[in-house]
C-alpha cells in the first residue's frame, strides 16, 4: 500500500519531475538545432531560390560590423642612419665586407644573424638589442646628467678583495677588554 502524498511532499515530487524533464529536453533541443544547422549548411547552392539569402541573422549582423584595420606593431623598417651605423659596426667586427650602404638588406641581416649566433644569442629577430649594445650601438646616454657614473647596467659581481664585514651593532675592538674575573697574578702550575 502506498501512503497518500502530503502537500509539501507533492510539491517536492513535482519539482523533481520538472527537473528531470528539463534535463532531458535541453540536450534534445540543442541536438535538433545542430542537426538543422548541419542540413542547411550541406544543401547545395543550386537548390536555394534565387532571391533567398544564405546567411543567418547572426552572421549578417557580424558581417555588418566595421572591421578595424590591422596595424603592425613595433618598428617596421630600419632608417638609413641606423642601418649605416650597424653596417659599419659589422664591418669593423669582420662580419661584413665592403662599405656601408645605408639600406638594411639581406646581406646586413645575414651578417647580423652570424654575429648573434657566434655570441650565443637568438637569430630569429635581427638586430637583437644585446647585439646592438655589444657593437657599441646601445641606447644613447646623452640625456643623463652624469653619463659616466650613471648605473645603466646591472651591478658588477662582488670582488674577492672586499672590505671585511662590519657589524651595525656595538663597536668591536681588536684587543679583548679586560674582564673583572681575570686576575693579574700568574696561575699556579
Amino acid at each position: 500500500m502506498t501512503r497518500p502524498l502530503t502537500g509539501t511532499r507533492k510539491a517536492r515530487v513535482g519539482a523533481l519531475y520538472a527537473l528531470i524533464l528539463t534535463c532531458a529536453a535541453v540536450p534534445a533541443a540543442s541536438a535538433r538545432q545542430q542537426d538543422s544547422a548541419d542540413t542547411t549548411a550541406k544543401k547545395p547552392a543550386s537548390t536555394r531560390a534565387a532571391g533567398q539569402s544564405t546567411t543567418t541573422h547572426a552572421s549578417a549582423k557580424r558581417s555588418s560590423r566595421k572591421h578595424k584595420p590591422v596595424r603592425a606593431r613595433g618598428q617596421q623598417k630600419i632608417d638609413s642612419e641606423r642601418a649605416t651605423a650597424i653596417q659599419e659596426a659589422l664591418i669593423r667586427e669582420h662580419y661584413m665586407s665592403g662599405s656601408a650602404s645605408g639600406t638594411w638588406n639581406q646581406a646586413s641581416e645575414d651578417a647580423m644573424r652570424r654575429y648573434q649566433a657566434d655570441h650565443g644569442w637568438q637569430t630569429k629577430e635581427v638586430p637583437d638589442s644585446r647585439a646592438l649594445i655589444k657593437l657599441g650601438l646601445g641606447p644613447s646616454k646623452d640625456h643623463l646628467l652624469n653619463p659616466e657614473s650613471a648605473m645603466t647596467t646591472g651591478p658588477d659581481a662582488p670582488r674577492a678583495s672586499s672590505l671585511p664585514p662590519t657589524s651595525h651593532s656595538a663597536p668591536t675592538s681588536s684587543t679583548p677588554a679586560p674582564s673583572s674575573t681575570q686576575s693579574n697574578s700568574p696561575s699556579p702550575q
